[in-house]
């Protein structure tokens, strides 16, 4: 007996492993897709990024199937469709590239638009002339060391082409990164323009695809392969990542976490879920056995653990990684969001103390009521029903509780009812009543150790009471504070890579109500429902100036929004720079009725810019509103 020789073939291995990271590469791109439009797809930046996965979603995932398949026409197919989103690939390119200068705040002034459609146009032209065989040829005759296109002139010509756009694009991208404000926002732009080179040179490789010496060296030209996809994937998620803060107000370690988390459960998993399916099924194969029973054995548990290890570790990942000096903050308020206690919740553990009492001292029926400045909120009980009759309903009831208790006796005998006022603890000389005790006298009188049952109960119900309570003042506090802390993050957002962000006014304090019915009211300007039904037809602003338009309250409505329109136009003649931009957003659009495209493009900015400035500038509007209800109240 010998022992067996296992022969390793190194190119099998290498070619294997390259299938897996291709793999790896398609799924990061449909995940990171997926993230941009879940969350801020309507800011261009998200829109043009989302443009570039979906071309290296079309080149790796053609190369994977490719690479499996047997069929020539099947290959073919693939290869061009892998060719279509390289040829696409130049102009997408472009075109982010132009959004990231806009708005770091040097918008195109009509040449670099104009530059940026005539690559669409070409890129169009030749990806559809790839599946005419004209753009790159038909199949190759066999493998060199893998299947690929014959290229022609016109393939050359387009290997110049796109060399030339790529470095357009580059050029914009150091542009933007040299005009970034602060030194956050420069290294960001520094990460996203490591970024995009990556993928932009990585993919140069598969115009060389049956190259005659990558075809007599195959190791290196795998290996070539595997560091490629292999330095793809991290720069596709560092393009996110800095994608991520344009468009959105959320704080730093808000936007790190949402793509910490997605990255985990979503591409992590996945790829290492194939890489491993993959791997069983070649080495079964390599020894003539295809291990069909252990794939989905290894797909399963794999699967379960990488699931179990995530919510294990992830929570310690991003404390350590995210939440640096300010631990201690987040876990109170981690906390406080895990242990809040709810309505639901206290009433549950209420009904459970009622029912104890009953149970403890055998009384017929028990109920806790809970009040709200004087008024009943919520009433638990149990047994007889029939007790509920004497729950004390009355502001008048109420004081007249208050005044029966004495600091030595803490339960009330009242008609046959023990009462036991629940007390809040936080003002000694005027406690208010946060609920009610009571239960109906027990055929037997109480014992001592039954009257000390009853105090721990109404006291660990008190406790309930009295954390509600707080909790309700500390919600009410950040409630507050919301509109607040929202202008802050979104003048942080706005003013990360343009510093005209800053000077643009905005109200903290809008009125919600009044914001949407001005709003509405706009957006009918010149007539419909949203006009002629609003509620601002009601206001004092419109009865002053109604017999001037003979009655008609749409008339009036519609001339107080245009003086507070008015009230917003900055002195002299009008321009289109940023000191008039909120004027000019609701001249032109609600006013002259113009098409966000065409208002976009009259004030160089990009549509998701305007949307934000849009709001802005209803919110001032709705300032202005009010301030003159006001005047007309006097």
């Amino acid at each position: 007996m010998y022992p067996t020789t296992i022969i390793v073939n190194l190119t099998a291995v290498l070619e294997t492993l390259n299938q897996i990271l291709t793999a790896g590469v398609t799924i990061t791109a449909v995940a990171l897709f997926m993230y941009a439009s879940g969350f801020n797809w309507r800011d261009r930046i998200a829109q043009t990024f989302g443009l570039i996965l979906l071309c290296v979603v079309l080149i790796y995932s053609s190369e994977t199937i490719e690479a499996i398949s047997e069929q020539d026409h099947i290959i073919q197919f693939w290869l061009r469709l892998k060719w279509t989103g390289l040829v696409m690939l130049p102009a997408v390119y472009l075109h982010f590239s132009d959004v990231v200068l806009t708005l770091t705040g040097r918008p195109s002034r009509g040449r670099r638009r104009k530059v940026v459609y005539a690559v669409y146009a070409i890129s169009i032209v030749m990806a559809v002339l790839v599946w005419f065989g004209i753009t790159v040829g038909g199949l190759a005759a066999k493998k060199a060391p893998m299947f690929y296109l014959e290229r022609n002139q016109v393939t050359y010509w387009f290997g110049w082409f796109y060399l030339l756009v790529m470095f357009l694009a580059s050029t914009n991208l150091i542009r933007a990164t040299r005009r970034s404000i602060t030194k956050t926002s420069r290294r960001r732009l520094i990460y996203l323009l490591a970024g995009a080179a990556i993928p932009a040179l990585t993919s140069i490789l598969f115009l060389f695809h049956g190259n005659v010496f990558l075809a007599a060296h195959p190791n290196l030209f795998w290996l070539t392969s595997i560091v490629f996809a292999g330095i793809t994937m991290p720069t596709l998620v560092v393009m996110a990542y800095v994608v991520s803060f344009f468009g959105l107000t959320w704080t730093d370690r808000a936007i790190k976490s949402r793509l910490l988390r997605w990255l985990l459960r979503g591409p992590f998993v996945v790829s290492i879920v194939l890489g491993l399916t993959t791997l069983v099924r070649r080495y079964g194969l390599s020894q003539g056995d295809p291990y069909n029973q252990y794939i989905p054995v290894v797909m399963v548990s794999s699967m379960l653990v990488l699931q179990y290890l995530i919510n294990v570790l992830s929570p310690k990942l991003e404390q350590k990684l995210f939440w640096g000096d300010e631990k201690g903050d987040f876990e109170i308020i981690q906390n406080l969001q895990d242990r809040m206690l709810t309505k639901k919740d206290l009433n549950q553990f209420l009904e459970t103390i009622v029912a104890t009492i009953c149970d403890r001292v055998q009384s017929p029926g028990c109920f806790i009521v809970v009040y709200d400045a004087g008024k009943v909120e919520s009433i638990v009980s149990a047994g007889d029903k029939r007790v509920l009759s004497h729950v004390p309903m009355g502001v008048d009831a109420l004081e007249d509780i208050k005044k029966s208790i004495s600091s030595d006796k803490d339960v009330l005998d009242r008609d046959g009812l023990y009462l036991v006022p629940l007390l809040e603890t936080t003002d000694v000389d005027d406690r208010q009543i946060l609920g009610l005790c009571g239960f109906l006298h027990p055929e037997e009188p109480m014992e001592q150790e039954e009257e000390d049952a009853v105090r721990l109960l109404t006291e660990r119900a008190n406790l309930a009471l009295q954390d509600r309570h707080l909790q309700k003042h500390v919600i009410d506090s950040i409630a507050t504070l919301q509109s607040e802390v929202d202008y802050i993050q979104d003048l942080r957002a706005s003013t990360s890579y343009d510093r005209r962000g800053l000077y643009q006014s905005g109200v903290r304090d809008t009125n919600p109500e009044i914001f949407s019915w001005v709003r509405d009211a706009m957006t009918h300007y010149w007539g419909g429902p949203k006009l002629t039904n609003n509620p601002l037809l009601h206001f004092k602003l419109v009865d002053a100036t109604l017999e001037e338009f003979e009655g008609n309250r749409s008339n009036a409505l519609r001339a107080a929004l245009k003086t507070a329109i008015e009230r917003l136009r900055p002195e002299g003649e009008r321009k289109f720079t940023s000191d008039w931009i909120l004027y000019n957003i609701l001249d032109l659009k609600f006013v002259q009725g113009e098409k966000v495209r065409d208002v976009a493009r009259k004030l160089s900015v990009s549509e998701a810019d305007l949307y934000r400035k849009q709001r802005v500038a209803l919110e001032n509007i709705t300032q202005i509103i009010i301030e003159i209800e006001e005047e007309h109240a006097v």
